[in-house]
This record gives structure tokens, C-alpha cells and sequence, in this order.
């Protein structure tokens, strides 16, 4: 009997890479599991249902035995075991819901981002989530210094996304965890620091494309660069133009930017003021198939963060499957890479860095190419759906256990209380990679 499993997340068509890394693994997890997909949005791509059926959520009103009726024409409980994996991001459109779900529903919490106190802040303000949960969190977690500088933020004093570089959040996602899936070994350490649920490291899924890639950057004509996806402040796109703008004349080259940058406006006139408007395009979102021909034309793509909160790259793995060389921050889940995979640089010596690097790769371009085919190896090795699955399965099998772990671990907890220092585990763990 193939276990069931319930899968709570953003589906496509929706603007967050968590709908993609689910219809990513989809076709592997629906052929080795029974499975039901569930969204609190109101429409999703029909295509979908080829593989299982989709149900609605209605997440404050959601019960267990209604996901164990969910798919049965009869409508009685199922027989076999069922488990709820619940996927939560930092992006209070999509994630909202789930976050008050999961503060009463027992379920695995797949944490995309460690760092989530945009999610609770954005989801207060606009209605989405109780002040009172969040503030309960912080205070149990991190106390009344914790709580204040949530207060702070709430007061409009500070930025959540100040705030999350030393108290990232997550642990708001636990009270009710059965256990965790992190992507990151920084992740999971941190949730593991609270001992409160069993947690899991699992490598971030891609489907390889069935060829490898067959176009080769040339080493005539300009250099080709990309950058690409959900572009924020964080990914030092200014920087990268910065670091570009004095090598014009030294160096040919045409930079496309694939996907949204938190302000076009300013970034267009950027490009404008650094007399790069020749060398430089905004795409905005562009096809799949677009953006894949560009990466495999690449001769260098820039996948830089800082700050970093140790998440995992889905951009990256994409980067690999074209077989294309990256640069990367040495920070966080980049740092723990292997070096024949991505070029590395110290974020305090970035734009040199980047000089250095644009002009190693302009003088023999075959290095990305070696580059390129080490991470394109490692996606096959380590990062298939099929692996993603099979430890997902894994999950799920040791979910009875899980749940009486977690249980008796918040009755200990109860009778002594966990005053916790979860925020500074969290970054002597994220040093080690600095």
C-alpha cells in the first residue's frame, strides 16, 4: 500500500519558487505516494490534476479527519497512515494561511526559509495572523529583549528584515510540528538547537533536463551574463552593475536580467547614471525556455546574497541543470558548496572580487565551462526528484514515531520551561560558513 500523504503548498500558476519546486517533484511524488494536493488560493493550473487531485483549503477551519476523508467517495477515514507535510516560505501571500494552520494541526513543516519574520510581520499588518501568536513566540523563544524588538517592528521603529538577521523566526512554525525538513545543514542545526522535534536535512530537488546541455559559450563576440528570478535588495544586483560599469571599456559584455527586481524604476535608472543602458537589459519574466537558452549561453551568472539566512538556491540548482559556471557569496549554504562547482567571493571584498573574476573568465573562457560541468554533475548526483522523494517517504514513515517524540518532549518542556537561545545557536552556526 503506497503511504498518503497531503501536500500543503502554492501551486502554479502562483509567483513563488515553492510552486515550482512542487511541480518539480510532482510527477515522482504523486507515481510513489497516494497523494492530495491542498492550497488555500482560490484558482491553480488545471494541469495539474493529471497527476492527483487538488483540494481547497480553508486553513482556520481545516481538521485532521478532513484531510483523512480528502479524495474517498465514501468520505470515511482512510485505513493506512497519513501524513500532512505543510511547506512555509517568507512570503506572506502564499504562506500565511499555512503558518495559523500549523499552530494547531499536526504536521511535518518543510521550512523553505529560516528566516520568516517578514512573513509574521507582513501577515499581522495585513490581518492574516494573530499579534498575540507571534508575540507569544517571541517571548517564549527569545524573551522580553526578544519580544521587544518584536514590538519594535510591529511599531514601525525597526525592520523585520533587520530584525530576522538575529532572530530569523522559525520557531513560530514548531508548536505544533511533528517534525522538521530543512534544506540546509545551518537549518537544520538551528531547529535542532531547540529540541523540540525530530528534524531532517534533505538536498533541494531539480529535474535534470533529459539532455545535457548542448550549446557552448563562445569565446567570440561579448561575454554573456545572467541574473535572474525573485531579485531583492539581498541580491547585490546594484552591486554586480557597479562592479560592471568600469570594465565597459575594457571588457565586451551584455548582462540580461530575467524575472522581477524589488524597484525597475531605480535599477533602469542605475543602469542609466552607470552609462551601462548598451550593455545591460531588463527582461522582467521571460518563458522557461527562454531563460534556460540564456543560462546555457552564459558565460558567467550571478546567484550573489547578502545577507544570506542560510536558505537553499533553487536558482542554483537551475544555474547547474544548464550546465552553466555561477558566482556565488561565500556565506551560508554556498560556502558548504564544493569549490570546483560555483566561483566563490567574500562579500567585504565583493565588487574587486567580481572585477577579477569577469576579467579571469574574459581572458580564457573555458574555466566556466569546467565550472559548469562540475555543477551540472552534482545536480545528477545529489539533487534529483527521485532522491527528493524517496527521503521524503522516509519522512513520512517514521511520522507515528515523530508525533511521539514531539509529544512527550512538550510535556517535559511544560513542566520546565525552555527560556531558550535559539537566535544565538542560530548565528554561531551560520559563522561556521562564513
Amino acid at each position: 500500500m503506497k503511504p498518503r500523504i497531503h501536500w500543503v503548498s502554492p501551486l502554479p500558476s502562483a509567483q513563488t519558487d515553492i510552486a515550482h519546486y512542487t511541480r518539480r517533484i510532482l510527477p515522482e511524488l504523486a507515481a510513489a505516494t497516494d497523494l492530495v494536493l491542498w492550497t488555500d488560493a482560490t484558482e491553480w493550473d488545471r494541469e495539474l490534476y493529471k497527476f492527483c487531485p487538488i483540494r481547497r483549503l480553508d486553513p482556520d477551519r481545516v481538521m485532521p479527519r478532513d484531510f483523512a476523508r480528502a479524495g474517498r467517495r465514501d468520505g470515511m477515514m482512510g485505513r493506512g497512515p497519513e501524513t500532512v507535510f505543510v511547506n512555509i516560505g517568507n512570503a506572506w501571500p502564499f504562506h500565511a494561511g499555512f503558518l495559523r494552520m500549523i499552530q494547531r494541526i499536526p504536521s511535518v513543516v518543510i521550512l523553505h526559509d529560516m528566516a520568516i519574520q517578514e512573513l509574521c510581520i507582513d501577515a499581522i499588518r495585513n490581518k492574516l495572523l494573530p499579534h498575540e501568536v507571534y508575540n507569544a513566540s517571541m517571548a517564549h523563544w527569545h524573551g522580553q529583549g526578544g519580544l521587544q524588538k518584536a514590538q519594535d517592528v510591529l511599531a514601525g521603529r525597526s525592520k523585520a528584515g533587520d530584525l530576522a538577521q538575529e532572530i530569523p523566526g522559525f520557531e513560530i512554525t514548531l508548536p505544533c510540528a511533528v517534525s522538521a525538513v530543512t534544506h540546509t545543514s545551518i537549518a537544520r542545526d538551528a531547529v535542532n538547537a531547540t529540541g523540540t522535534v525530530p528534524t531532517y536535512l534533505l538536498d533541494l530537488p531539480f529535474h535534470p533536463s533529459t539532455q545535457k546541455p548542448q550549446v557552448t559559450p563562445s569565446g567570440i563576440g561579448p561575454l554573456r551574463f545572467v541574473q535572474f528570478g525573485y531579485t531583492g535588495p539581498n541580491r547585490r544586483l546594484q552591486q554586480v552593475l557597479e562592479a560592471l560599469a568600469p570594465l565597459k571599456g575594457e571588457v565586451d559584455f551584455r548582462l540580461d536580467i530575467m524575472g522581477s527586481v524589488w524597484d525597475p524604476p531605480y535599477i533602469q535608472r542605475c543602469i542609466d547614471e552607470l552609462g551601462l543602458s548598451q550593455n545591460v537589459k531588463l527582461h522582467g519574466f521571460v518563458q522557461e525556455s527562454v531563460l534556460d537558452q540564456k543560462l546555457r549561453e552564459a558565460h558567467l551568472v550571478f546567484n550573489l546574497r547578502y545577507p544570506t539566512m542560510g536558505e537553499a538556491s533553487g536558482s542554483q540548482l537551475r544555474i547547474w541543470n544548464a550546465a552553466a559556471p555561477s558566482v556565488v557569496t561565500n556565506l551560508g549554504w554556498y560556502a558548504a558548496l564544493p569549490s570546483n562547482t560555483v566561483f566563490r567571493i567574500e562579500q567585504d571584498e565583493e565588487i574587486p572580487a567580481l572585477q577579477a573574476l569577469v576579467r579571469k573568465i574574459h581572458a580564457d573562457p573555458s574555466i566556466g565551462r569546467v565550472v559548469g560541468a562540475a555543477g551540472r554533475a552534482r545536480l545528477e548526483e545529489r539533487h534529483t526528484p527521485s532522491h527528493y522523494v524517496k527521503a521524503v517517504m522516509d519522512v513520512a514513515a517514521q511520522f507515528s514515531a515523530d508525533a511521539a517524540t514531539a509529544t512527550r518532549t512538550r510535556r517535559l518542556q511544560a513542566i520546565i520551561p525552555d527560556e531558550g537561545n535559539a537566535a544565538e545557536i542560530y548565528q554561531a552556526t551560520l559563522k561556521k560558513f562564513a
